[in-house]
């Protein structure tokens, strides 16, 4: 049975934390999506948990390189540790911002 995918729009100009809170996926700087696991706000700041175990600091902001990133659907490979799901894959490939 073959689902057909609807285009999702977002929201262009919001912060970081909305964003990720929404789609639950990170792009690491080296192109891989890896699958959010737990967020935990600290005003500013936030510390981001994967499935694959990393944490990190990241900082709230309209205009990060990780923002631009999930806007535009920029990746080359998801983790293969944070195994995440096909459906999430293509469901984020079809988001559209406006």
């Amino acid at each position: 049975m073959d689902e057909k995918i609807i285009t999702r729009y977002e929201k262009k100009n919001q912060r970081l934390f909305q964003l990720i809170y929404k789609i639950k996926l990170w792009p690491a700087r080296s192109g891989i999506l890896h699958g959010v696991k737990n967020i935990e706000s600290r005003g500013n700041k936030a510390v981001v948990t994967t499935h694959c175990g990393i944490s990190f600091v990241v900082w709230d902001s309209k205009n990060c390189r990780s923002l631009r990133w999930l806007r535009n659907s920029y990746y080359k490979k998801p983790c293969p540790k944070c195994k995440i799901p096909g459906w999430k894959i293509d469901k984020y490939s079809k988001t559209g911002f406006k």
